[in-house]
């Protein structure tokens, strides 16, 4: 029976999410297309019905995990974002997590289109802190953008070095409890600036 197009479309997307899942879970060199696809319930020789190259659903589905990433970051209040973010949950269940954290690293092996994907994702989850932000100056805005980028690294460096250590290992914890803190208190808006008492000039 012939597929029709919407019946393709929604195959394709479900291939992309399943491969979105396991590229989190074991790498994009630890998983085949014959595995990936037998995963998403299809045949291997209807991979390339959909997608060029394995490298065509890596950008793809990395495209739809920091989009979700996205969506997460303009929900959510920013605090509470890197609470979630830099918990023990999100650390152990990269299947499920943020793909930056997840796969950054993969990435950089890989060809340009899936490098390409991950820096629109990353512009994607800046443009987002940004719409948060009153209208300021270039200056300002800037610097803004600087705060923003640097709060990103952050959070990804602190979770892939939190991954690189044992399961069991208490550095593990004591890497994301540090650097959920410091962030955390980064975003805390500026107290009250305390009046400076004036001078009575000499006579």
């Amino acid at each position: 029976m012939k597929v029709t197009k919407a019946q393709a479309q929604a195959n394709r997307a479900h291939i992309i999410e399943t491969a979105s899942t396991l590229f989190r879970e074991h790498g994009y060199d630890g998983v085949g297309v014959a595995d990936l696809m037998a995963a998403a319930g299809f045949t291997h020789g209807g991979f390339y019905k959909h997608f060029r190259s394995k490298a065509d659903l890596m950008a793809e589905s990395a495209a739809c995990g920091m989009a979700r990433t996205a969506i997460l970051t303009a929900e959510a209040d920013p605090r509470e974002f890197v609470r979630q973010y830099l918990a023990r949950a999100h650390r152990d269940n990269r299947a499920t997590g943020c793909t930056m954290a997840a796969l950054g690293g993969d990435a950089a092996r890989q060809p340009e289109m899936v490098k390409a994907t991950f820096a629109a994702g990353i512009e994607s989850l800046l443009a987002e802190m940004g719409q948060r932000r009153p209208a300021l100056s270039p200056d300002d805005e800037a610097r803004a953008r600087a705060r923003s980028l640097d709060m990103l690294a952050h959070a990804v460096g602190a979770v892939v070095l939190s991954r690189a250590c044992p399961d069991d290992s208490p550095l593990a914890d004591e890497i994301l409890e540090v650097c959920r803190d410091a962030i955390v208190a980064s975003l805390k808006p500026p107290g009250p600036v305390a009046a400076t008492p004036s001078r009575r000039k000499s006579r």
